[in-house]
């Protein structure tokens, strides 16, 4: 196509500034402007407390003296732990054999099921475990009591060689993953 074709077929198209903007003007006669309103901001669903009630201020706790002092995403390796070994824990290569979820217990109760796990554990000599601890959400003053707890007993146990958050996809710091010695204890 050569220059003078060009714009022959371009003068055969209608030109959009007469007749398409007349209708166009025609149509919104009598429509004014409104000035654009403020969008209520995003608000935070505010999740429930629970009422802590006499009788559950007397079994509260069972490990005494823990003062917050968990960190928010767990990381202990014991000595003689390899690094890569360690790494592959923390990116949940290692799979977890076995999972303990203690959401919604008590402190004495989800002791009682701590130690019933890591027990039947050692027994079948599974080599990692999950525990679903939660991130205290919930809680009263939103404290991660159980978290905490979780954490003064794994550094407690022999038998736990490491210990590491759970990968973003698997729980998170609401999840452990803890990698067990297979020697047997008598």
């Amino acid at each position: 196509m050569n220059k003078t074709q060009v714009m022959t077929l371009m003068s055969k198209k209608k030109d959009p500034t007469t007749d398409d903007t007349l209708l166009f003007r025609r149509a919104m006669e009598g429509v004014k402007i409104r000035k654009e309103e403020k969008a209520y901001p995003y608000q935070k669903k505010i999740s429930p407390r629970p009422i802590l009630r006499a009788d559950d201020q007397k079994n509260e706790l069972i490990t005494p003296d823990i003062n917050s002092y968990a960190p928010i995403k767990f990381e202990f390796r014991g000595p003689g732990i390899q690094h890569k070994v360690y790494q592959n824990l923390q990116k949940g290569a290692i799979k977890p054999e076995a999972t303990l979820d203690m959401h919604g217990m008590r402190i004495n109760q989800a002791f009682s099921e701590f130690t019933d796990f890591f027990h039947y554990a050692r027994k079948k000599q599974i080599r990692c475990v999950r525990i679903i601890h939660g991130k205290g959400h919930n809680s009263v003053g939103n404290k991660p009591i159980l978290k905490e707890n979780v954490y003064v007993w794994l550094k407690e146990m022999e038998s736990v060689l490491a210990f590491v958050s759970a990968p973003n996809w698997d729980g998170g710091s609401g999840a452990t993953y803890v990698l067990l010695s297979k020697k047997k204890t008598a």
